[in-house]
């Protein structure tokens, strides 16, 4: 009875083209989430030259909203003046 009991291991096929993709697909899509997220949980910190730029692009913006400002002001006397009629 010990003679009719075979022990090897079972054959395998070998993996097609397609089935190699999906394979290393899947654990490229998993190191990419995994950069992702840590990405996430680990900010960068930023950098002095992006802090100058930053402040740098305040003052312009805040050079430009008075002019925003002003249109706005001449534009209420006409909405209160249609608001009378």
């Amino acid at each position: 009875m010990a003679a009719e009991l075979d022990f090897s291991p079972p054959e395998i096929p070998e993996p097609t083209f397609m089935e190699n993709i999906l394979h290393y697909g899947l654990f490229f899509g998993a190191i990419f989430q995994l950069i992702c997220v840590l990405a996430i949980i680990l900010p960068i910190p930023k950098s002095y030259k992006t802090d100058t730029e930053s402040s740098e692009m305040k003052s312009s913006e805040m050079m430009k909203k008075p002019r925003n400002v002003a249109t706005s002001v001449s534009k209420k006397p006409k909405k209160e003046t249609k608001k009378k009629r």
